[in-house]
């Protein structure tokens, strides 16, 4: 599928993955509108996106305010949703009921309502692609990384099944130079970068833009649907 003159919405398409994937998408002639929930947020990214982008915001946890920006977009080609704060590592012995509510609402129930506010106004062939990650196959990074991963992954095949012939899939990407990792401090950061290469068989870790390649991939092709695409430089091989 020719994504040119596409209508890509971004829900998470200021920073990180999800700009990377509205230049990426912006490249091939689509038109992609940024979502974030701050309006400064929104601004920097259409500093940087071409002419035409548009930009919105929106409290993901009121589902009303995502019916109303359905409204307001009108019909899309594509959803993709990269949405998700700076990654905290919590401890088992750490996890509370409101640590566990905070980590899911935006990344599982989140997507789930952005997807239950857009899908009807997805276009014919047009397709859904949400985020998960490795860590459902290799759970080193907590609890919580991995149940909301394999969450995610279960979530893209009953969504594929139940709003065929919509495809619906997934990116599961690996570790990536990006703002999902601010929470630590740079040299943490820099270390744990360093640390994934070393161990990784392609011997480095990823950048924004091999993710968005895979999130183009799962818009362009036409046949895939309840697939997890894995993008992880050989990370569950190891």
């Amino acid at each position: 599928m020719n994504l040119k003159n596409a209508r890509v919405l971004v829900i998470g398409g200021t920073s990180g993955i999800g700009l990377g994937v509205a230049c990426a998408v912006a490249e091939r002639g689509a038109t992609p509108i940024v979502v974030s929930r701050r309006q400064s947020s929104v601004d920097r990214a259409l500093a940087e996106l071409p002419e035409g982008t548009r930009g919105a915001t929106v409290d993901l946890t009121d589902q009303s305010a995502l019916d109303r920006l359905a409204a307001d977009i009108g019909d899309i080609e594509h959803l993709v949703f990269t949405a998700g704060e700076p990654l905290e590592l919590v401890g088992f012995t750490d996890l509370t009921a409101d640590v566990i509510g905070r980590f899911f609402r935006t990344r599982y129930v989140g997507a789930l309502s952005a997807v239950h506010a857009f899908a009807p106004r997805i276009t014919a062939g047009g397709s859904i692609t949400l985020t998960s990650g490795t860590a459902a196959e290799r759970p080193g990074l907590g609890v919580l990384p991995a149940s909301v991963c394999g969450a995610m992954n279960a979530l893209t095949k009953a969504l594929a099944f139940e709003l065929a012939p919509l495809r619906v899939n997934a990116v599961a990407p690996g570790v990536v130079r990006s703002p999902l990792w601010d929470a630590l401090s740079e040299e943490d950061r820099q270390a744990m970068y360093d640390q994934a290469a070393q161990q990784l068989p392609l011997g480095r870790v990823g950048e924004v833009g091999d993710a968005a390649r895979a999130y183009v991939y799962c818009m362009e092709q036409e046949f895939g649907t309840g697939i997890v695409l894995t993008v992880d430089g050989g990370t569950t091989l190891v």
